[in-house]
């Protein structure tokens, strides 16, 4: 019976202090109403809900038109209380104390969301989270212990590609191109073989080893000084001759116009023409 009675206690004392933390959320949002003049929850289109010490956020889904809202600088562990705000498009919650973001994929019009300096571990489980977010452009999620991913970035951009802007860096082509090439092999080698105009090897295997061509050996008689012509000539000019002579040619032929003949001389002279003559330019 006394063991009976203390749990009865402790669960009496965890439910008090829970509502004490919810009850402070209320007057927190009552307070910013106020502030704001708002009579009606539709009037409602943001909070300001930074830096309240709040551990725990009532339920705003009363606010429909709710598009901007500040939670950061508290002491947030979850964010449950999001599930039918379908207007939100800016979110701000960082420097918070959040472990999980499960219920943000209830907010598809979010296009900025701010999740830096929390507690985040799991980058699958946040980036599982944030897929079906077609509208998000703009991502924070660095001083997380997700980060130390060691391709964390190329990660979070190859499966949520409409990112624009993450950890205040726009994201890159050059960081698209990276991201396909080590999370999609064959897309990449799809790619590749378009832009070479070459066919697509269906046998290729990503995860295969690459053999190694067997490197040409230089003859141990080789010597780069002894391939060299050495001839001495008395006049330089006579030098200079000779290396000209060894250059590749490059001929330009175009049609010599002083041998095609005019419409007067075709027509009126009546005399016979000569074909006309092809004119060749040879250079070294």
């Amino acid at each position: 019976t006394l063991l009976l009675l203390t749990v009865n206690v402790s669960v009496f004392l965890l439910s008090g202090m829970w509502l004490d933390r919810l009850i402070i959320c209320y007057q927190a949002v009552e307070d910013q109403l106020k502030i704001c003049g708002h009579k009606r929850d539709a009037d409602v289109f943001e909070l300001f809900l930074s830096q309240k010490e709040l551990t725990e956020v009532i339920d705003l889904s009363r606010f429909k038109k709710l598009k901007y809202l500040w939670l950061h600088h508290n002491k947030l562990h979850g964010i449950t209380f999001l599930t039918r705000n379908y207007c939100l498009t800016e979110l701000y919650l960082n420097n918070n104390a959040i472990f999980e973001i499960e219920g943000l994929h209830y907010l598809p019009s979010l296009h900025i969301l701010l999740l830096h300096h929390n507690e985040l571990t799991s980058i699958d489980a946040t980036v599982k989270e944030l897929k079906g977010m077609l509208n998000l452009k703009t991502l924070s999620l660095y001083q997380n212990p997700l980060c130390q991913y060691n391709l964390y970035r190329l990660y979070v951009i190859y499966h949520l590609p409409g990112i624009e802007l993450l950890d205040r860096n726009q994201v890159t082509e050059k960081e698209r191109r990276s991201m396909i090439t080590i999370f999609n092999h064959k897309k990449a080698h799809v790619i590749q073989s378009i832009a070479f105009r070459g066919k697509v090897d269906a046998s290729w295997n990503p995860k295969s080893s690459f053999k190694k061509k067997a490197a040409q050996r230089v003859p141990s008689d080789f010597a780069f000084a002894n391939n060299i012509d050495k001839t001495l000539f008395d006049d330089p000019e006579d030098a200079v001759f000779v290396r000209s002579m060894k250059r590749s040619t490059m001929a330009i032929t175009s049609l010599n116009w002083e041998t095609v003949p005019t419409r007067e001389e075709k027509y009126l002279e009546g005399k016979e023409t000569k074909p006309a003559q092809m004119l060749t330019i040879t250079l070294r």
